[in-house]
């Protein structure tokens, strides 16, 4: 799509990713792109590092070269030529969209920009004292009532449950799945029903998916908004997506150029391969919950300080290093220490971060058109700071920046609070969470490992009264 009035911001994005080409190793990695023959053999290890959970089309990073692929398209393509509505319909529907198609698709997230009934609600309760990510959460689950059935108290599934808690794991496939348990792996197949979930009106069907788009980024607005004293800002049909998140934040329509920039970040968001807060999502969905709750427990783990929340930390980090001059000092320090260094490093990533090289570029640019003296001072803080950490931990270590590292301060010269730099990272992510589960969905199985027992057998149970000394609870 063109972007005729932001062609620098296509410039600098176009620069990232040619200098990502000339620097990465092309190919894709045979064990994460080949379709799966069930069951299979692979090394796990605590966490479930190293299990594969499912198959998927929507998107794969490849952590060996540093490349981030949505659908087939390269992310640095998205960025340079296509917006976030664009590329969420792309995860959701797994085809880029006609202009009758696009259109249609845009009306739908305007309409559901508007949740009166979800912030009067919200607004009775104390946001101002809660965290930004459970006031959000908050907000998913009154969505939940205000666009569906399912929270009403006389709704029933349509489909009859099949147990508790069975070990043995039955097939859930399509969408009722069985009564026992059921081996089929033997020939290699999965047994196809008939798929109700993917109807538009189910709760957990494409309506909800456009629902939960335009829905997040206004509840995470109007949080923002409460947290600082003021009230929510209406949204405004005639804006972007983009463009009306950023007005709803900050109570001003943004420039073209910042306009831009919050799409190019929200399109880096979007989904990143099966992540903890994907993978929750994921979970819960698998149990034919509905979407509303799944992407509660998305935004749950989200929440948690080792998935979300570093790029305010990184923040924090600058101001503590103060000065460039600084630098060379508090990196010797840290590393003598074995501090962990924010954002920097990634479970997957063994190359540069492919957002990071879009972000870092874009933070650049914003802090050189700044007048704010101190937000320019920080970001030569981080590239001082980059350049240490590459020459040292990159050589050593494969550790390079991370999403995080950058985005703060592009987050930040926008005018936005750093308690709603997670919040955002939610807005974007809904697209991807939604996605891979209505992918999912059409071949469910609901998730369900197994722990290793390792504890004690035939102890004698010892009524209360004859049981004696203390013995410390173990935490």
């Amino acid at each position: 799509m063109p972007h005729s009035s932001t062609q620098e911001i296509t410039d600098i994005i176009l620069k990232a990713a040619n200098k990502a080409r000339q620097e990465i190793k092309p190919g894709q990695e045979k064990s994460f792109t080949n379709p799966v023959k069930w069951p299979i053999d692979c090394l796990v290890g605590p966490g479930l590092e190293g299990a594969i959970a499912c198959e998927s089309e929507i998107g794969y990073v490849n952590g060996s070269s540093g490349e981030l692929i949505y659908r087939g398209y390269n992310v640095f393509d998205l960025c340079a030529y296509s917006n976030f509505e664009e590329v969420s319909y792309l995860l959701i529907h797994g085809h880029l969209p006609t202009a009758v198609q696009f259109k249609k698709f845009k009306k739908d997230l305007v309409s559901y920009r508007f949740v009166p009934k979800t912030i009067r609600t919200l607004m009775s309760f104390p946001v101002e004292e809660m965290n930004s990510m459970a006031a959000l959460r908050l907000g998913s689950n009154l969505l939940r009532r205000e666009f569906s059935y399912v929270d009403q108290r006389t709704y029933r599934p349509d489909y009859p449950p099949i147990s508790s808690d069975e070990d043995s794991i039955p097939m859930e496939t399509r969408p009722m799945g069985e009564k026992h348990a059921i081996y089929e792996f033997n020939n290699g197949k999965i047994t196809q029903r008939n798929n109700k979930f993917s109807e538009l009106n189910s709760p957990s069907g494409l309506k909800s998916c456009y629902q939960l788009i335009s829905g997040v980024a206004a509840v995470a607005a109007a949080v923002s908004r409460m947290r600082q004293g003021h009230l929510p800002i209406e949204a405004d049909p005639e804006l972007s997506h983009a463009a009306n998140l950023l007005y709803m934040l900050t109570g001003r329509k943004p420039t073209a150029v910042e306009e831009r920039i919050m799409d190019v970040a929200l399109i880096l968001h979007a989904d990143h391969g099966m992540n903890a807060s994907t993978f929750a999502t994921m979970v819960v969905a698998s149990t034919l919950s509905d979407l509303y709750f799944a992407v509660g427990s998305g935004i749950a783990a989200l929440n948690g300080p080792l998935h979300g929340g570093a790029n305010e930390q990184v923040l924090h980090m600058l101001e503590k290093i103060g000065s460039v001059n600084n630098v060379k000092d508090w990196y010797q320090k840290a590393r003598s220490r074995k501090d962990k260094i924010m954002g920097f490093g990634h479970r997957v990533y063994k190359a540069y971060d492919p957002r990071a090289r879009v972000l870092g570029p874009l933070a650049k640019y914003l802090v050189e058109k700044s007048e704010n003296k101190r937000s320019l001072e920080l970001f030569n803080v981080a590239t001082e700071l980059e350049k240490k950490v590459v020459d040292t931990l990159g050589v050593e270590k494969k550790i390079f920046p991370n999403v995080d590292f950058y985005s703060g301060i592009v987050y930040s010269c926008m005018g936005i609070p750093a308690d709603l730099f997670t919040p955002i990272f939610a807005v974007s992510r809904v697209s991807g969470w939604t996605s891979r589960v209505l992918e999912y969905l059409k071949n469910n199985r609901i998730f369900r490992p197994r722990a290793v027992y390792v504890g004690q057998f035939d102890l004698d149970y010892v009524p209360l009264n004859k049981r004696k000394g203390e013995k410390s609870d173990k935490k």
